[in-house]
């Protein structure tokens, strides 16, 4: 146990208990019978924004204004990071400005205009996003609000740290990989209480960038991709995110397309929840290692956000 990292977890957790509430964690028997093992669901779906970075937000945030004058915060993402961001300013009053790339998911895009952000489209994918959000909030004076900070990384722990807690006797946890904030999460929540879970890192298989980026020994840039996972579409690694990783995830599956809508689907059916791609890779990684699985076992999967197209909802039903 690390009880340096325990109090600044305890921190988080209390001030993010101000504005929001522990979520559930649910094993469901349809699902347990599906994957032949106990398996248990965090459910970060259920915040208000719909996805578990809202926490890393409000940690930002916070600790942000209590350091810096701030007029306005600037942010690039493909959603939950930008309503996060979004729903931290509002409570404290800030302008928000947030980047997307174009054709980016339109429930996402109407979700942070209602939590008052300008929001901007530009570029081909996340990264060109990036690149104009850096340039914009130079030219407007704004604060830029990174996609990978500890501050972020202190906020979504907080949801590992739930998990852990409500279910100590966890042996693996699936956890989806897109910048890398949540799965740090996981590993910083896991050092802090001296657990030994197993940390299986999910990324889709069109956007491999943390495993080839591991086996390069550096952050690598993939090639352009697509996936029904817009929150794994990520094509460069972060060089902090990296190390953490490197340092503590066993292994790092990819999952594909079908796989991901296969998990949507059984999500749907058996918990009744919408959960977008990036939250169901988790679950479609668990099933890839169904053979692997012990009777003891007690497996984790984290539904991390539920901000899920309605075209791809049906594509997956009807599979």
């Amino acid at each position: 146990m690390n009880h340096s990292k325990l109090n600044q977890l305890n921190e988080a957790a209390q001030l993010i208990y101000e504005v929001l509430p522990p979520t559930p964690v649910i094993a469901w028997p349809g699902l347990n019978d599906a994957l032949g093992a106990k398996l248990w669901v965090k459910h970060e779906n259920h915040l208000p924004t719909g996805a578990f970075k809202v926490r890393g937000g409000l940690v930002y945030v916070d600790r942000l204004l209590k350091t810096q004058i701030v007029t306005g915060l600037c942010a690039a993402t493909r959603g939950n990071h930008g309503q996060s961001i979004a729903f931290a300013a509002s409570r404290q009053g800030l302008k928000a400005v947030i980047v997307v790339p174009k054709g980016n998911n339109p429930d996402k895009n109407r979700a942070m205009i209602a939590l008052g952000a300008r929001l901007i489209e530009y570029g081909e994918d996340f990264d060109e996003s990036v690149a104009y959000a850096r340039v914009y909030a130079e030219a407007e004076g704004l604060h830029l609000v990174p996609s990978f900070h500890k501050d972020l990384v202190l906020g979504v722990a907080t949801y590992a740290y739930e998990f852990l807690t409500k279910v100590p006797a966890l042996t693996k946890i699936y956890v989806p990989i897109g910048l890398g904030s949540g799965i740090c999460g996981v590993l910083f929540a896991k050092a802090a209480l001296g657990h030994s879970v197993d940390v299986i890192g999910v990324v889709a298989d069109a956007f491999q960038t943390y495993p080839r980026s591991l086996d390069a020994g550096e952050p690598i840039l993939t090639e352009p991709a697509d996936s029904i996972a817009d929150g794994l579409a990520v094509r460069l690694a972060n060089p902090q995110a990296l190390a953490m990783i490197k340092k503590g995830v066993s292994r790092i599956l990819a999952v594909d397309e079908t796989a991901i809508l296969g998990a949507i689907q059984a999500l749907a059916k058996h918990t009744h929840n919408e959960v977008e791609g990036a939250g169901a890779a988790s679950l479609a990684a668990a099933f890839l290692e169904r053979d692997a699985h012990v009777e003891d076992d007690q497996i984790g999967i984290v539904a991390s956000g539920g901000n899920l197209e309605a075209k791809v909802l049906a594509r997956a039903l009807a599979l």
